[in-house]
């Protein structure tokens, strides 16, 4: 209650901006290169980057605007570009949850952030995406002999670079920067909390889930 209370406080503020109007005069303007970076196909440059990545976010929301964000990863190249204004995403093994697919079902536009290890500027698409089981377009994207069940295929309607501030800003990628894995909270140990369970034995290591073992 008391956190509803204070969001509510804070929505209610003088402080809370509400238009766009005010949104502009606290950020200013962007500049005419960067307001029109933005084209609604895939560039040479762009496929590149893209066929380089190894990992995206996926950003999906209900019929309803409840907003979902998915990670996503698989080796380098395995997913497609079947031309300048289509990707084709396949869906690998999960806890079938399957949020982000259930999102698009009723609501079929979605966002992706593509990253690269090492690089500090992302690929940002925008698009509308729908969910095939299509045999001959899922062949191609076979992991250890295993199809999958399902893949995204993406119509793309905006693209754009993101620049490298929030990477160089986050130290993501520098090594030196990162703390002792073993001081962070692992999944089984969250989950257990969060649904009041008995804390795993982590005394023989943390992070040994068997979902490890099974990626495809």
């Amino acid at each position: 209650m008391e956190t509803i209370d204070r969001q509510a406080h804070i929505r209610g503020s003088d402080y809370t901006v509400t238009t766009v109007e005010e949104l502009v005069s606290i950020v200013g303007e962007p500049g005419k290169i960067i307001a029109n970076k933005s084209t609604p196909y895939l560039t040479p440059l762009v496929t590149e980057f893209l066929q380089k990545s190894p990992y995206y976010l996926l950003a999906t929301a209900s019929a309803d605007g409840a907003c979902d964000v998915s990670p996503r990863g698989d080796p380098v190249g395995s997913f497609g570009v079947l031309d300048e204004r289509t990707l084709v995403l396949p869906e690998r093994p999960g806890n079938r949850r399957i949020d982000s697919l259930k999102n698009i079902v009723s609501n079929p536009h979605i966002g992706l952030l593509f990253l690269i290890p090492a690089v500090d500027e992302t690929v940002r698409i925008n698009g509308r995406a729908t969910i095939t089981r299509d045999p001959e377009l899922l062949a191609p994207y076979a992991i250890r002999g295993k199809l999958p069940q399902l893949a995204i295929v993406v119509e793309i309607q905006e693209v754009f670079a993101h620049c490298a501030r929030s990477i160089l800003r986050s130290k993501l990628w520098v090594p030196e920067s990162w703390g002792d894995p073993d001081e962070v909270p692992t999944l089984a140990a969250i989950m257990a909390e969060q649904l009041h369970l008995t804390p795993p034995d982590e005394s023989q290591g943390k992070r040994n889930e068997e979902y490890r073992t099974r990626l495809y």
